[in-house]
């Protein structure tokens, strides 16, 4: 009967700020090819979770200036970056740009509260987060917190 309230270590590269809205999101190269789909997911106004493993940098700048380009960050209230097990570049093709140089690049043009390396994903620690409901993000520069919002 508790209601859950995940504490997160914070990144020197967070947006700071403070949001609500329902968590939506999941696995990055699964939200992506959804765009256009019966299956879609509407991030308006929502708090949008993403995580991969298995991916070069280039594809992820790739999915996320999808997303961008299909209006999914937009509109949202916040974004929470979880686990990103990276494909490491082959040598002599290094593509230049970190996870979080691709993220905030994308989301420059918004004011939404960013959190990075929030524990879930493919990881030991793997908070189980309540998809579709209400939440509340903060994102400060000495801590980080989410959870559900009554």
């Amino acid at each position: 009967g508790e209601q859950p309230d995940y504490p997160c270590p914070p990144s020197r590269f967070n947006r700071i700020g403070t949001c609500t809205g329902d968590l939506i999101g999941g696995n990055l190269s699964l939200v992506e090819n959804l765009c256009g789909s019966k299956s879609d997911v509407n991030t308006d106004h929502k708090i949008l979770f993403l995580e991969d493993v298995g991916e070069y940098l280039y594809k992820i700048d790739s999915m996320f200036t999808h997303l961008k380009r299909n209006g999914k960050l937009k509109k949202l209230n916040g974004l929470i970056l979880g686990n990103f097990r990276i494909k490491p570049d082959d040598p002599g093709e290094e593509f230049g740009a970190t996870l979080y140089d691709i993220v905030l690049d994308k989301v420059k043009d918004y004011a939404y509260p960013v959190c990075f390396d929030f524990p879930m994903g493919h990881v030991k620690e793997n908070y189980a987060l309540i998809h579709g409901m209400r939440h509340e993000l903060k994102v400060q520069s000495d801590f980080v917190t989410l959870k559900k919002s009554v």
